[in-house]
């Protein structure tokens, strides 16, 4: 079996995990794995942009108070306040490494959009494809460094732990520690052992989850299931944020998102007969935080019974549209929209998970040697639900802060050498790939149908039900089959479903973006589908 080591090893190529490959490689070897391309991530589809305080009459209050509010305060107002009071500093490395923001062509000062629950405009953006030219920047800065090796199309199966040295791990444990990583190279079908003196865990969210998702065929929430495996600590799961703007259109997944910064814009959501809406639901009318948003669109499509509602763009400057949402106005056109003719038909969609790896200030999680960043990341920052643009914000401050600390550790931490090898013995090649695809397609149907916008005890208990079953044969398919990313992918989602409905089911209240008709709040009776 082949066998490396480095001193960090990064599991993702998005934002947060090459920010923190990028710090961390002028203190020793990296190694990135990535299970597709490098692009491929949840980074390279963010539109809208980083939320910082950059100029007056914004402040660094009304931004922890805005992000608070989007939150439900539950929130950790520690956390936030760090997290704001350090954005600009992590703007300025971005740009240091050459990020560029779109600017006022007039004052040549940042060009700054406002989105749903901010109360000010403070979010810095490169047309409607902030996330790729991020991407790209630092894509580039990573491939050209000497210390940093990209593994892509390498698969990340396990954590390794004393588990693999025969030791009994428990939840109570106090002491577990990570030592690399199980990766499966999808080329050749190897299983390679990675040994690490520091581990982070950067594999973005678990949209796929779901039917309708703006999240990239990676997000599977392999990180998150890993860790969970491992014993370590996961929280706030039932914290899945539905984006309220995603192009309908059936024939495509994952389907095309429809950046918050739109309405921001002035776009109006209307329904299929022209009638604005979500003044009933939300004295901020559009500019609402998104879980209201959601569920406003989704109420009514339900009572209604219709496939969508629309974004209504038309009564816009279309060459300020145009210059601004380039992106959008293309994706549009190749379906016969052009957006400042017809208004654009929306949905909701799975879009963020607000819970996961339940990490401190320096990102490290209950396992020792073990961080995480980004959307797999639990941080406090988000609470009940996030605020929008902040989370490539969260990834680079917390992976900041994850770099600082691991480096000050690497001196002291050793290699596990006598970790052993993956075994394989016994296991056959599965040729009965419609067994997996059905799951899958099962599981999709559960979450969609039972635990999407707007829960209920009793459907939660069935999705649990019915959940229980499809692991059971997961479990018995995985441990006979040779390995593929297909079971894996399986196996770990239906981890994260188990993970979302047992979290789900254990708040007794209707918070943020967990919404349940069996807990409804004052204000939200209205909405009781």
């Amino acid at each position: 079996m082949h066998r490396k080591k480095a001193d960090f090893l990064v599991l993702g190529s998005g934002i947060a995990g090459l920010s923190f490959a990028l710090k961390v490689a002028e203190h020793g070897s990296v190694i990135i794995v990535t299970k597709d391309r490098p692009l491929e991530t949840a980074t390279r589809y963010a539109q809208g942009g980083i939320a910082a305080v950059m100029y007056d009459p914004d402040s660094y209050e009304k931004h922890i108070r805005d992000t608070l509010i989007a939150g439900d305060e539950l929130n950790d107002e520690q956390v936030v306040r760090m997290t704001i009071m350090e954005a600009p500093e992590r703007i300025r490395e971005l740009v240091d490494w050459g990020v560029e923001f779109d600017k006022n062509r007039k004052t040549g000062l940042f060009d700054l959009a406002r989105e749903g629950g901010h109360s000010e405009y403070r979010v810095l953006h490169h047309k409607d494809k902030t996330g790729l030219e991020i991407q790209e920047t630092l894509l580039e800065k990573v491939q050209k460094h000497p210390s940093i090796q990209m593994l892509d199309r390498h698969f990340a199966i396990d954590l390794i732990t004393q588990h693999h040295l025969g030791e009994v791990v428990t939840r109570r444990k106090p002491d577990i520690t990570c030592y690399g990583a199980y990766v499966l190279d999808r080329e050749s079908r190897e299983i390679m052992t990675i040994l690490a003196k520091t581990t982070l865990i950067a594999t973005g969210g678990i949209g796929m989850a779901y039917n309708t998702t703006t999240n990239p065929v990676v997000a599977t929430g392999d990180g998150i299931a890993m860790v969970y495996r491992a014993k370590g600590a996961v929280e706030k799961m039932e914290f899945i944020q539905f984006h309220p703007t995603s192009l309908y259109n059936p024939l495509e997944s994952p389907s095309f998102l429809i950046t918050e910064a739109l309405r921001g814009f002035g776009a109006l959501l209307r329904t299929i007969d022209g009638k604005e809406f979500m003044e009933k639901y939300d004295e901020r009318g559009c500019l609402a935080p998104r879980d209201i948003v959601a569920r406003a669109i989704d109420n009514e499509m339900k009572i209604r019974g219709e496939d969508h509602v629309f974004l209504d763009c038309t009564h816009l400057d279309a060459t300020d549209l145009i210059y601004h949402f380039p992106t959008i106005y293309g994706k549009c056109l190749s379906i016969g929209i052009d957006f400042t003719k017809q208004p654009i038909p929306v949905v909701p969609a799975a879009h963020y998970l607000c819970g996961g790896i339940k990490v401190d200030t320096d990102s490290r999680t209950s396992i020792e040697n073990l961080y995480a960043s980004g959307e797999s990341a639990s941080t406090g920052l988000h609470g009940a639900n996030r605020l929008a643009s902040n989370s490539l914000l969260e990834s680079l401050v917390f992976s900041h802060h994850a770099a600082h600390h691991a480096v000050r550790k690497i001196k002291t931490t050793v290699f596990r050498d006598e970790i052993p090898d993956w075994n394989a013995e016994g296991t056959v090649l599965n040729e009965e790939m419609v067994l997996i695809t059905q799951s899958l397609r099962e599981l999709r149907s559960i979450m969609s149908n039972y635990v999407g916008i707007v829960r209920s005890n009793l459907r939660l208990k069935r999705a649990f039900d019915r959940l229980e079953i499809l692991y059971h044969e997961t479990e018995e398919l995985y441990e006979r089959s040779v390995l593929t990313p297909e079971i894996c992918e399986l196996r770990n989602m239906i981890n994260i479903g188990y993970l979302i409905i047992k979290m789900a089911m254990e708040r007794k209240e209707s918070r943020g973006l967990h919404f349940s008709i069996d807990y409804p709040r004052p204000t939200e009776n209205q909405i009781n589908n």
